[in-house]
Order: structure tokens, then C-alpha cells, then sequence
């Protein structure tokens, strides 16, 4: 909470989601709106539609059942609901370990649009090939120890998987 407070928020690969719940609902998981006593679903509905349609999700039915999607929608509802609350730092932890390579590309489009509305964005992988599209810096760590830091024109794709994969 303290982390959420001040803009900080994670999203992690196994994502905190009630399957049988509805989009909608997912979304505003320990932030319902109220009116009155009761939640406002009507709002809650109509603001999770547009803010994923803002992230570039253009969903079916908000009140699907969120375990209906893909393993990457459900990626970008997580980063759109932490982008709505207020987010400027994201912390995306192996967010394409389990996906496919299609749904790993609709995962890294939406952090590059989270990028572009200017929050900062750390992407923990152990990929470099998801890395190197979306990066504007590598940072390589073994156990804690840092191993390197590189901006993007420091370093080739070749030259980062050759440090990822241990070095020389």
C-alpha cells in the first residue's frame, strides 16, 4: 500500500486475479467505487472499458469472466488498472515468462504504450529478446551483484544476450 501511495506499482507473473469475477470487477479489486452504500457498478463498468480502450485493450464485454481471456489481456487489464490508480513507476516482473510468442507481443506493445503516456517501466526478464525492443537501458545483475549497465545505443542485441547468458 505504502509502495501504491507513492506511484509505485507492481504487476507480477502470476497475476492476483479471481478468475470467475468480471473484468470490471478485477479491476477495481480493493478500490470499489461507492454510492451511497452501494458500489457504483455502472461507473466502475464504463471506466474500466475506457481505460483499457486508453491502454489500446479493446475488450468484448468488461463483465466477461476475466479468466475468459488470454494470459496476456490479462497482463494489460493488470497494467491498465495500475495506470488508472495512479501509477508512475511500474515494476512488470517476468510479465511474458508463461505467454506465447503472439500474446508476448501484445504484452510488450502495452508497456511500450505505457512507456509513451510517461511512466517509467522496469521489465525484470530473463529474455533478451523481449528486452531489447521495449529497453532504453539494461541493467544485468547475478545474485544481486551488478554485472553491467548499458543504454540502448551501448549495446547491440547480440552483445546483451552475450551478457545475459554469463559473458564471455
Amino acid at each position: 500500500r505504502e509502495a501504491l501511495d507513492r506511484g509505485i506499482a507492481t504487476v507480477y507473473q502470476d497475476l492476483a486475479v479471481v478468475p470467475l469475477m468480471p473484468v470490471w470487477r478485477n479491476f477495481f479489486l480493493g478500490n470499489e467505487v461507492r454510492k451511497g452504500l452501494r458500489m457504483d457498478i455502472p461507473f466502475m463498468r464504463t471506466t474500466a472499458k475506457q481505460e483499457l480502450l486508453d491502454m489500446g485493450i479493446d475488450l468484448r464485454d468488461v463483465d466477461q469472466p476475466i479468466g475468459t481471456l488470454s494470459g496476456g489481456e490479462r497482463q494489460c487489464v493488470a497494467i491498465s488498472r495500475a495506470v488508472h490508480f495512479g501509477a508512475k513507476v511500474l515494476i512488470l516482473d517476468e510479465p511474458t515468462a508463461a505467454l506465447g510468442v503472439k500474446q508476448s507481443g501484445v504484452v510488450l506493445r502495452y508497456i511500450i504504450n505505457a512507456r509513451e503516456r510517461g511512466l517509467g517501466v522496469i521489465f525484470i526478464t530473463h529474455n533478451p529478446h523481449h528486452a531489447f525492443p521495449v529497453g532504453d537501458r539494461f541493467v544485468i545483475l547475478n545474485r544481486g551483484r551488478l554485472m553491467g549497465d548499458w543504454r540502448k545505443g551501448e549495446i547491440s542485441r547480440d552483445e546483451l544476450i552475450t551478457q545475459m547468458s554469463g559473458g564471455a
